[in-house]
């Protein structure tokens, strides 16, 4: 009884529509979620960088106020004469007393102007004179300072009030008290430009982390990054000191953007970043907020997920009820395609169903008539092609030819040739050892033209050497594999039948790469032959000897191993002489 009547059978394009209806359902559900889910999170993070941006400015201005005292103090040196004649003068023992002591009274009025903040003050002058507020606060000493990459940038832009970061060692290890952040310019005389000393201001990273450790908290952090990527403090003390690229890359994004704000990749989790740049100090002032640590609590995604899933669910469950009595043929026949292949592709589908159903079942079905004839005609090739294989192994040597070269072996040993009958042993060892003993049915150029040797010099020790045979095979040629015994059927046919009336001659074994190909030839210069209509020698004759597998069989051994752009060809003239050429590919 067929479950869908007969006048549904044009109704194929109703099951679509419904199939289409439960995608748009899913499709617009899920639209709607994730564009709910990111205008949610877009709005927060808006509201939170606007909240976090007017932190970011009062921060900024605690460390625009703590320049602008460096920068009065440091004003106040150099418009100090009586500082700049003790640094520049030179003083006995009893007025350089005088001189600490006057200099004393001047740097503690102008100590005065930072004391709102822990700060060192030391200066230095031309003729030595080294002085500080408090020297153990930034425990330098003058020959480090001297030679510190500070005193030479310093030097380097004496105009300029640069902050520099600065760690000092010490047998506590790397501690907070030995971090510093030092503004450093050079004491200069403003109209002749002299430079009489130098001025360092030095205040510790915990003591410059006091103007935002009150915006901070867990998965809300503050970087201060200078021009090379530095930190040069921060909230994350960890990571203080180090050299950060990310920063650095994001310090150039946030300026392209235009926004005051973007969302990136740091320390391996997804973070809101806020960044300001502080010209004074010529460094990055980063807020880095943790994404989810900030909105985790507040959008509650699962909520809003679970309602979609609802209506989707409903939703669904009303294509589904609508369609189920329509789809149940499709499914049968899916089911039946399904198991086909646990049958061997033997068993074929019912044609059932609706008109469109049917349709497709007529066509598994013919798929599998083609299938089976395809498995039939490749079962068949393959046969065909492990036939050949067989009869190329089984017609590997000719027990002429081992008889007539023991017997020649003899003979060398009667009239006391020792050592040609020991040479001659073994070159027929090596060539029973590649062509009975290697199973392999391939070998490398380099063994193929090995055994290609020693059968050369079985049948030069017995038949002398009127055929002088030269070998050429390209370096990169050597470790290429190749099947084996392809080449020894061709030197055979020289030896035998290329030199019947020629007395002498030569054979050359070429073998080289050209492009995609492999290419080996096999030349002589003896009587030359007739060609077949192929272009190959007549299979039919009988050939004498050591036999191989013969010419036709490796032309089409070749053709069924690689394909049929592969194989032999044989260019020869009666009088003139034969070249074989193999073309093989040439496989990295």
């Amino acid at each position: 009884m067929k479950l869908i009547p007969e006048r549904f059978k044009h109704q194929g394009l109703f099951i679509t529509l419904f199939l289409f209806t439960v995608l748009v359902v899913v499709t617009v559900s899920a639209t709607i979620t994730w564009q709910t889910l990111r205008m949610a999170e877009q709005f927060f993070i808006e509201r939170f960088s606007i909240t976090n941006s007017k932190v970011m400015n009062q921060v900024k201005d605690s460390f625009e106020s703590f320049n602008y005292s460096v920068v009065v103090a440091s004003n106040n040196l150099l418009q100090s004469h009586s500082i700049k004649s003790i640094l520049t003068e030179e003083h006995s023992n009893y007025e350089q007393m005088s001189a600490y002591f006057n200099l004393g009274q001047q740097m503690n009025r102008i100590q005065s102007i930072v004391d709102t903040h822990e700060v060192s003050i030391l200066i230095t002058g031309i003729n030595g004179i080294t002085y500080s507020t408090d020297r153990t606060y930034w425990p330098i000493t003058d020959e480090e300072l001297k030679a510190s990459h500070i005193t030479i940038r310093t030097y380097q832009e004496p105009k300029k009030l640069m902050y520099h970061f600065d760690y000092r060692s010490s047998i506590t290890g790397y501690t907070e008290d030995n971090r510093f952040i030092v503004a450093s310019r050079a004491l200069r005389e403003p109209i002749s430009g002299e430079i009489y000393g130098a001025m360092y201001f030095a205040i510790q990273e915990k003591e410059l982390k006091r103007f935002y450790s009150n915006y901070t908290s867990p998965g809300n952090d503050v970087f201060l990054l200078d021009a090379a990527g530095t930190i040069v403090s921060s909230s994350d003390t960890g990571l203080i000191g180090q050299t950060d690229e990310d920063l650095l890359s994001y310090t150039r994004e946030i300026r392209n953007s235009g926004e005051p704000y973007i969302l990136a990749d740091f320390n391996g989790k997804e973070q809101i970043l806020l960044m300001d740049y502080l010209p004074s100090y010529d460094m990055y002032l980063f807020n880095v907020i943790d994404k989810e640590t900030a909105f985790g609590d507040i959008i509650d995604n699962k909520e809003i997920v679970m309602i979609s899933v609802l209506i989707t669910l409903v939703a669904l469950l009303v294509v589904f009820f609508a369609s189920r009595r329509m789809t149940t043929a499709l499914s049968v026949l899916a089911k039946q395609i399904s198991s086909t292949s646990k049958h061997d592709f033997q068993q074929y589908v019912d044609v059932a169903g609706t008109y469109e159903t049917r349709k497709i079942g007529y066509a598994i079905n013919s798929m599998l008539d083609e299938l089976h004839n395809y498995v039939d005609q490749l079962m068949i090739t393959q046969k065909e092609k492990r036939n050949a294989e067989l009869a190329a192994l089984q017609q590997q040597i000719n027990p002429h030819f081992l008889y007539n070269t023991l017997t020649s072996i003899k003979f060398m040993v009667l009239q006391g040739s020792k050592e040609e009958a020991t040479e001659t042993i073994h070159a027929l060892i090596s060539l029973l050892q590649n062509t009975i003993g290697n199973i392999s049915e391939t070998v490398t150029v380099e063994q193929e033209v090995e055994n290609l040797k020693n059968y050369v010099l079985i049948n030069q020790k017995r038949y002398g050497d009127r055929i002088k045979v030269n070998y050429f095979v390209a370096p990169d040629c050597s470790e290429h594999p190749i099947p084996k015994l392809i080449l020894q059927p061709f030197m055979e046919n020289s030896f035998f039948h290329a030199f019947n009336h020629k007395q002498e001659g030569y054979v050359n074994v070429l073998i080289w790469r050209d492009g995609e190909r492999l290419l080996c030839e096999v030349a002589d210069n003896g009587d030359g032959m007739e060609l077949d209509a192929s272009g190959l020698p007549d299979p039919k004759r009988k050939q004498q000897m050591f036999s191989g597998i013969g010419v036709q069989n490796v032309h089409q051994r070749i053709q069924l191993i690689y394909g049929e752009e592969y194989g032999v060809n044989i260019d020869s003239e009666p009088g003139e002489g034969t070249t074989v050429r193999i073309t093989l590919p040439f496989n990295q």
